[in-house]
């Protein structure tokens, strides 16, 4: 079993200290290990200690991850970087992932709350927008998909002398 196995083995049995201390230990003697540093900043991240996940996040997407893992560690970043205020490096982060998952319906999501942060509620609404329509299985919302596209397109738009 790797060193990943093990700090992953230890979060799925619940005893998320436990695994936070075995991988403290092992991510000084293994830092080239993308997967343990993933599985360190995702018990951090568990854990509440945001900040201190953070570099094992930027280990992780340093070395060679599985692109599962990889696009997990991009979302981690990003949502990461958003609770600490940090919104301009989770907006980089979060499209960063996206540049390399296009279709990551949960990066788009945690996009648009890092645009509404930055004030861009406007585009975050669009984001969202686009999201629900392409990702629902609601017969209702479906019925309706090629309207909330185009007005995904532009929320504001408004056809006020229209008969």
């Amino acid at each position: 079993m790797s060193y990943a196995e093990q700090v992953r083995a230890l979060r799925r049995a619940g005893k998320h200290e436990e695994a936070c201390s075995l991988a403290l230990s092992l991510t000084a003697a293994s830092p080239q290990d993308a997967e343990l540093q993933y599985e360190a900043a995702c018990v951090h991240d568990y854990l509440g200690r945001e900040a201190q996940a953070v570099p094992f996040y930027l280990a992780a997407l340093a070395g060679k991850l599985p692109a599962e893992q990889q696009r997990s560690a991009y979302l981690g970043l990003g949502s990461t970087y958003r609770t600490l205020g940090q919104y301009e490096a989770a907006e980089r982060t979060l499209s960063e992932g996206l540049a390399r998952f296009a279709d990551a319906a949960e990066l788009k999501i945690f996009l648009a709350m890092v645009l509404h942060n930055l004030g861009r509620s406007k585009q975050a609404v669009e984001l969202l927008l686009a999201v629900l329509a392409q990702s629902s299985a609601d017969a209702h919302v479906q019925a309706y998909r090629e309207a909330i596209l185009f007005y995904a397109q532009d929320i504001e738009r408004s056809w006020p002398n229209a008969s």
